[in-house]
C-alpha cells in the first residue's frame, strides 16, 4: 500500500520538475554520448526527469526487497507466537514429550521453557483469557474437574493421560460406559484406571467374571472379593484352593495376610479359615503371623503353643506376650497385638 503511494508520489514530482524545467527554464534539446554510444537528441527537461524516474523505480526496489524481508520475518513471528500457543496448550493439558521448534530466538526460549514445565492453570474463569484456543481448553479442563464429561478426542491425548483418566471416571460415574465394557475394551484405557474399576466390579460380579479379569487385581479388589465370601449378601462360595490361587496373584506380606484373616473372620466357617491360614503357613513363612492370630481368635490354644514353642526367642514376641497375658488371666483382644 505505501510503495504503491510512494510510486504515484514519485511519478507526480518527476513530472512537476521536467514540467518546470521545460516551462521555466528551457525547451532546447541535446544529445549525449554514453560510453561512447551516442543517445537520441531528447528535451532537456526529459533528460532531467529520466534521472528521478530511475531514481524512483530503484528506491521502489529496494524498499519492495526489504519490505518483502520484513513480511518474512513477521510471518516466522506469527508462526512462532502460534507454536509458542500450542505449547502453553499442550502444557496445560499435561503432554508428555513436548518439543517444539521455533525459528525465532525471541520464542525460542520462552518455548524450550514451556516444553519443559509443567503448568496448571489458575484462572478463575476462561473468559480472563483473550485467547481462544487457550480458553477453550481451559474450559475443559474446568469442566472435568468439576465432574462433567468432555470430548478429549481432538487433543490426541493418551490414554495414562490424567485429564483422560479423570473423564473416563466422570463417564463412569454418568453411567455412559459400564466396568465390564471398560474391562473388555481394556487397551483402551490407562491399566491404573481399569484397577480401579475393577475395585467396583468385584463387588456385585459372579466368580467366573471376577476370575476372567483378574489381571486388574489390586489389593483393595482382594479385599472386597474376600468380604463376600460365605456373606449373606452377594456371596462367593470359594474353596481354599481357590482362594490360595486367588492369593497366590498379588505379592502380600505379614500384615497383608494378617489383615485377610481378619476380613474372612466375619463369615467363613472357622474351620475353613483355619485350615487356610495352615495351608498359607506352609508355603510361605510370611503367612506364619496370620496363622497365628487366626488360632489364637479361634481360642486354638494348642496349635499356636507348639508354633511358638518351637519358633526362636525373638520371633513372634506380641504372640509370645499375648500368651503369657492370657496365661495370667488377663484377657485381652488378640487385635490389640497385631
Amino acid at each position: 500500500m505505501y510503495i504503491k503511494r510512494y510510486a504515484i508520489t514519485g511519478l507526480i514530482f518527476a513530472i512537476l520538475v521536467g514540467w518546470y524545467v521545460y516551462a521555466f527554464i528551457t525547451q532546447e534539446s541535446m544529445d549525449l554520448n554514453l560510453f561512447g554510444m551516442a543517445l537520441p537528441s531528447l528535451s532537456i527537461a526529459l533528460w532531467v526527469v529520466l534521472p528521478l524516474i530511475f531514481l524512483i523505480l530503484a528506491s521502489i526496489v529496494h524498499i519492495s526487497f526489504y519490505s518483502f524481508m520484513g513480511n518474512l520475518q513477521q510471518r516466522k513471528y506469527e508462526k512462532d507466537y502460534n507454536k509458542l500457543i500450542d505449547a502453553v496448550v499442550d502444557a496445560y493439558l499435561g503432554k508428555e514429550n513436548r518439543k517444539n521448534s521455533y525459528k525465532t530466538k525471541r520464542y525460542e526460549l520462552l518455548g524450550s521453557i514451556i516444553d519443559n514445565a509443567k503448568i496448571y492453570p489458575t484462572f478463575e474463569s476462561s473468559a480472563l483469557v483473550a485467547n481462544e484456543k487457550i480458553a477453550k481448553v481451559l474450559e475443559a479442563i474446568d469442566a472435568i474437574k468439576k465432574g462433567e464429561v468432555v470430548d478429549l478426542k481432538k487433543y490426541a491425548l493418551n490414554s495414562s493421560n490424567p485429564l483422560v483418566i479423570q473423564n473416563n471416571r466422570n463417564r463412569r460415574k454418568k453411567g455412559e460406559i459400564s466396568c465390564e465394557e471398560v474391562l473388555t475394551h481394556h487397551t483402551k484405557y490407562d491399566p491404573s484406571f481399569c484397577q480401579e474399576v475393577y475395585v467396583e466390579f468385584v463387588e456385585m460380579a459372579p466368580w467366573y467374571a471376577i476370575e476372567k479379569y483378574k489381571q486388574f487385581l489390586s489389593k483393595e479388589a482382594l479385599f472386597k472379593i474376600l468380604e463376600r465370601v460365605n456373606a449373606q449378601e452377594n456371596t462367593l462360595e470359594l474353596s481354599n484352593e481357590t482362594l490360595l490361587s486367588l492369593l497366590g496373584e498379588l505379592e502380600l506380606d505379614a500384615k497383608d495376610y494378617t489383615a485377610i484373616s481378619n476380613v474372612l473372620s466375619a463369615h467363613m466357617l472357622p474351620e475353613q479359615r483355619m485350615k487356610l491360614f495352615e495351608m498359607l503357613s506352609e508355603e510361605n513363612e510370611e503367612a506364619i503371623s496370620a496363622y497365628l492370630f487366626t488360632l489364637f481368635d479361634l481360642e486354638m490354644l494348642a496349635p499356636a503353643d507348639e508354633i511358638l514353642d518351637n519358633s526362636q526367642a525373638d520371633e513372634y514376641l506380641n504372640f509370645k506376650s499375648y500368651r503369657a497375658l492370657k496365661e495370667c488371666n488377663k484377657h485381652f483382644n488378640i487385635k490389640l497385638f497385631v
